[in-house]
């Protein structure tokens, strides 16, 4: 005899499946649904369902959008010698939460890590360099993660794009607002000497 009815167990395995979702939170959140009104659960069913029907991703930047080409690279108020290359679509929308950024983008769709089998060649790496090599960019920042795998994203994105000639810089790395410098690993302090600046 089973414990829970099928379509319960499916949806348990399936949100089981999501990234940061383990066997308990998708318990929790399978129970809730089946407690939740009707609306309520086909709301979410038809939000799911659109994610394929009516997301694309960029002919241009990669990000994904309603329409390709994506709204930021069909505005022509954007600064179009500036590309943001970035690894996933999520960045581009902490970077557009500051408002201090009017140029273009390039989503990666992820960085280089051996450990889990992802090469350049499993990136829009490749599309970036054509990319460049038909538009009037003069400067490329790499915004990568600062972690093993987003460094070396951003070493061998700098060295492809060497023989461009296009100017390539990175973000600064360094001490978060509010954060004593006490409490800061050593990476960090280094990152943030390396990227001082006139005041």
């Amino acid at each position: 005899m089973r414990p829970v009815p099928k379509p319960v167990e499916r949806l348990i395995e399936e949100l089981n499946r999501l990234p940061g979702i383990g066997p308990k939170t998708a318990s929790r959140l399978t129970f809730y649904l089946l407690r939740s009104a009707r609306e309520q659960v086909q709301a979410l069913a038809e939000a799911i369902g659109e994610l394929q029907e009516k997301v694309v991703t960029c002919s241009v930047c990669f990000n994904i959008a309603e329409t390709s080409p994506c709204p930021i690279c069909s505005d022509r108020q954007r600064e179009r010698s500036l590309v943001c290359v970035v690894e996933e679509p999520l960045d581009v929308l902490a970077i557009e939460r500051t408002r201090g950024y009017n140029g273009l983008y390039h989503v990666l769709h992820g960085a280089i890590s051996p450990v889990e089998g992802i090469g350049p060649e499993d990136l829009k790496i490749a599309e970036l360099i054509q990319r460049l090599r038909g538009a009037p960019v003069q400067e490329v920042i790499l915004a990568t993660n600062p972690n093993l795998e987003g460094e070396s994203t951003a070493m061998y994105i700098f060295r492809q794009l060497a023989p461009l000639g296009v100017r390539v810089t990175r973000l600064a790395h360094g001490l978060p607002v509010g954060g004593d410098l006490e409490y800061a690993d050593e990476i960090t302090l280094t990152h943030a000497l390396e990227g001082r600046r006139e005041m």
